[in-house]
């Protein structure tokens, strides 16, 4: 099978090739999937050019622990380990595997799901991790029916999703982004938009049940203010100095008065949340946003988009 791999840390066009492997074996709980399409998220580029932050949180210390990219997936089920009960070969599947820019990969058989009929391979690809990202960085901050929701960095692939989700929950969204990006987020479902070129939330008066800071650049005090008394702000991942603030300033602040400012690490994606998530998408109140869809072969063309910092929505890798 051919697979992007990946066996040193640099630059992508450097360290990115296809290679033919061995088409692997499920084991018991396992099932073998024929990938159709796959997704880029941020967390996908740290294992590329082997930043300090990501070595110690355990991509490798010397080399990447993992030789091929990624871990979403859309595909047909090749395949079932003797154990399982819930997928049989031919069905249309989402979810998550290592190794997953293959044409091949195996999947536990709780990180999947069913994909909807009406939905594209290319379309399910592009959910899981940041679905799943947004939708438990929402639950996080308790978000209800009825709440004044702020998404900022709403038109990456993980806010893309919070906005529609916090939708689909009964809230009032506000989202900031930039400005080529203001219609997209209003077509999404945001009842107001705010431009973080001309306009500053932080500073117009308006606060807000829950903030969701999707790789946000602003401090948490800035956070704080945009608060309702009782309000939550959850910061859902950014650059080492943002997260730093928030691990070291969140449980300050939150000390002070009903307000809370606190930090989510990386997503645990659960079988329940994936079917959440499928449930919104066959009932069309989720549509993933996916700005472009690349070949195989042009991986590192798709690398670089990503890492450029200003995609829109998602960035899809086509098998198939």
């Amino acid at each position: 099978m051919k697979a992007m791999v990946i066996t040193k840390y640099g630059d992508p066009a450097d360290v990115l090739r296809i290679k033919e492997l061995e088409t692997p074996t499920p084991g018991d709980h396992q099932v073998l999937v024929k990938v159709h399409a796959s997704s880029l998220n941020v967390s996908d580029l740290a294992p590329i050019k082997g930043a300090l932050l990501a070595r110690l949180f355990g991509t490798g210390w010397r080399k990447p622990k993992h030789d091929i990219l990624c871990s979403d997936l859309s595909g047909v089920v090749e395949g079932v380990g003797r154990d399982v009960v819930k997928f049989t070969v031919g069905n249309e599947v989402l979810g998550v595997a290592p190794g997953s820019l293959a044409e091949y990969a195996c999947a536990s058989a709780n990180r999947l799901v069913l994909k909807p009929d009406e939905v594209t391979f290319e379309a399910a690809a592009a959910v899981p991790v940041a679905g799943v990202s947004a939708l438990q960085g929402l639950r996080k901050g308790g978000i209800t029916e009825g709440q004044r929701v702020l998404i900022h960095g709403a038109s990456g692939a993980v806010g893309t999703f919070a906005v529609q989700i916090a939708r689909a929950y009964g809230a009032e969204v506000t989202a900031v982004c930039s400005t080529q990006n203001v219609e997209n987020a209003r077509a999404l479902g945001a009842a107001r938009v705010i431009d973080y070129k001309n306009e500053d939330f932080a500073r117009d008066g308006s606060t807000y049940d829950l903030v969701l800071a999707v790789n946000g650049d602003r401090s948490p005090f800035e956070y704080k203010k945009a608060l309702r008394p009782n309000g939550t702000c959850v910061v859902l991942g950014g650059s080492i100095g943002q997260i730093s603030r928030a691990l070291l300033f969140g449980p300050l602040l939150s000390k002070k008065g009903g307000q809370s400012v606190g930090f989510m690490g990386i997503a645990k994606i659960t079988e329940t949340d994936l079917e959440f998530l499928r449930d919104l998408l066959a009932s069309g109140h989720m549509k993933p946003y996916v700005e472009k869809v690349y070949p195989l072969e042009e991986t590192v063309e798709a690398v670089q988009h990503v890492s450029g910092g200003h995609s829109m929505g998602k960035i899809v890798i086509r098998l198939v």
